[in-house]
């Protein structure tokens, strides 16, 4: 999502460079961070933006000769998991936002959670 003058907010910017990161099967560079992001980035925002992510605990930084790698510290599914429950920890009315949550999903979405809902509580019985 971009604003009225044409830029896009961090925390879109810091999904980008997630989702590459997500995407890559071995850690990456910032040029080739940049080179999935395509040129409408400036390499120099990707490096700030990974830099940002680093001391968020999001990524990880190694030294591979002269450059540094990135890793994601978890994946896409544990990180939006972690966002959800930071989220709703804010909420004062939790049962009414899972409630609208659950109305909005598909019937197979539905069906997958109400399956994890089902195999947990028999795990805690």
């Amino acid at each position: 999502m971009t604003d009225r003058g044409g830029r896009r907010g961090a925390g879109e910017l810091e999904g980008q460079v997630m989702a590459a990161l997500w995407s890559a099967e071995l850690p990456l560079t910032t040029a080739e961070v940049h080179a999935k992001l395509g040129d409408e980035l400036a390499y120099n925002t990707v490096q700030t933006i990974l830099a940002r992510l680093t001391a968020k605990s999001l990524v990880q930084r190694a030294t591979r000769g002269r450059a540094h790698v990135y890793w994601p510290t978890k994946n896409e599914a544990a990180s939006i998991a972690d966002q959800l429950r930071t989220t709703l920890s804010g909420v004062q009315n939790r049962a009414l936002v899972l409630r609208e949550f659950a109305a909005g999903l598909d019937d197979d979405e539905a069906e997958t959670l109400q399956r994890w809902l089902s195999a947990r509580s028999e795990d805690n019985s």
